[in-house]
Order: C-alpha cells, then structure tokens, then sequence
C-alpha cells in the first residue's frame, strides 16, 4: 500500500514538472517586446483618479487646511475624483451621494491622511 502512493505521487510531480518544463521553455518567447516597446515607470502608470476615504467623520472643508469650514462629513467607503492637490490636502469631487448626504459633483477638500488612491492594473 504505502509504495502504491510512493508511485502515484511521485507519477503526479513527475506531471507536475513536466508542465512546469514546457511553460518555461515557452516563457520567453511570450514575454519578449519588441525593441521599439517604449518602457514605463511605475509612477507612470498609477494614473487612476479616485480617491477613497479611509477615516470615519472625516471632515470636508472648502479650503485646504483645518483652518477652513468643513460643508459636511465623510465616511469610510465615499469616494470622490482628485481636481488638485495642495500639501497634504487633496480636493475632491464626488462620485456618488456620500453616506451623509452631500450630492454628487460636490467639491471639497479631505487631508490626504485619510485618503487612499485606488491602484490601477492592467490585466491583459
């Protein structure tokens, strides 16, 4: 019994590796780009937009600063469109009705402390 199992496990890694074989051998000549691809830098391509508030009862000010009037509150789970940015502060426009009300399109301003940029990925 125990040299049975000995067998099918070592048939299953020998399939295993096998496998693993061929996809390596097909490996470069998938990932080669040609000569004139142009190359990126990470930076470049985390251009998404939308920032989510990560803090609960964040203010939404209408300046940069805490020396501002706040028009409202937000939650974890809103999210707005960056407009601008100004040290740590980040100017949002709404993308949805927040959870306490303000309307779509409004604009304000949320320290960056409690803001999370979404990451973009590109799945081909």
């Amino acid at each position: 019994m125990k040299a049975k199992f000995i067998s099918r496990a070592g048939i299953a890694v020998a399939t295993i590796a096998m496998g693993a074989a061929a996809s390596l051998a097909a490996a470069p000549a998938a990932l080669a780009a040609p000569a004139s691809a142009p190359t990126q830098s990470l930076a470049a391509l985390n251009t998404c937009p939308t920032w989510t508030v990560t803090g609960n009862g964040v203010n939404f000010r209408t300046g940069a600063g805490t020396n501002y009037r706040a028009i409202g509150q937000l939650y974890r789970g809103d999210s707005g469109t960056k407009l601008a940015r100004s040290g740590s502060w980040i100017k949002i426009r709404l993308d949805h009705r927040s959870r306490t009300g303000l309307r779509t399109g409004t604009t304000g301003w949320v320290s960056r402390y409690y803001l999370s940029q979404c990451v973009s990925m590109q799945l081909d």
